[in-house]
C-alpha cells in the first residue's frame, strides 16, 4: 500500500489490466471476458473468476449508474487487491438502478481472507472516481490502454499534490 489511508488507483491497477472496445453482447459474456483477462494476471482459473463474478451479480447488480459498473468479488488464492478496467464498444444492460446500459466497467478482485476494509476502500475509491462526469467522458473517448491508464491514474496525482 502506498502511504496514507487513501488507496490510489495505481495501487490496484496495471496498464496491462485495461481492455478497450470489448465486443460483448451480454453481461454474462462480458464477465467471462473480464475473468479471462483477470486470470492471466492473478493465475486463478478464469472459470472460477467468472463463476464468482456471476454469483456476485445474482446477489445484486453492480451497475452504479451513468453507464458504470463495478463488479467486485473476494477470491481465494489472491495476495492483494487487483483492479481491471474495461470499456465496451456498445453499452449492455447491467440492471443498473438508473436503467442505463453500461459501457465502463471496473472490476475489483480482493483476497478472500481480507478482513474487509481494504476491499471496501478500493470500492469506495473507484466509486468516487466514476462519479466525475468529465472523467467518464474522457474514458469514453479514449481509444487505447495508454491513455486510459493515464486518465485512471492522473486525477490522483493532482489531488495528492
Amino acid at each position: 500500500m502506498s502511504g496514507g489511508i487513501f488507496m490510489k488507483m495505481y495501487d490496484i491497477l496495471r496498464k496491462s489490466a485495461i481492455r478497450t472496445k470489448i465486443k460483448a453482447s451480454s453481461k454474462k459474456q462480458l464477465l467471462q471476458d473480464i475473468a479471462n483477462m483477470a486470470s492471466e494476471h492473478v493465475g486463478i482459473p478464469s472459470m472460477n473468476i467468472a463463476k464468482s463474478l456471476q454469483q456476485r451479480e445474482i446477489l445484486g447488480p453492480t451497475g452504479i449508474g451513468n453507464g458504470v459498473a463495478i463488479p467486485h468479488i473476494k477470491m481465494r488464492g489472491l495476495t492483494k487487491i487487483c483492479g481491471f478496467f474495461s470499456s465496451l464498444e456498445r453499452p449492455i444492460d447491467f440492471e443498473s438502478a438508473d436503467k442505463q446500459p453500461v459501457d465502463l466497467i471496473f472490476t475489483i478482485l480482493a483476497p478472500e481472507n481480507n478482513t474487509g476494509t481494504e476491499h471496501l476502500k478500493a470500492l469506495a475509491m473507484v466509486s468516487r472516481f466514476f462519479t466525475d462526469k468529465d472523467i467518464r467522458s474522457k474514458l469514453r473517448s479514449s481509444e487505447n490502454a495508454e491513455s486510459l491508464f493515464a486518465i485512471l491514474t492522473s486525477s490522483e496525482d493532482s489531488k495528492a499534490a
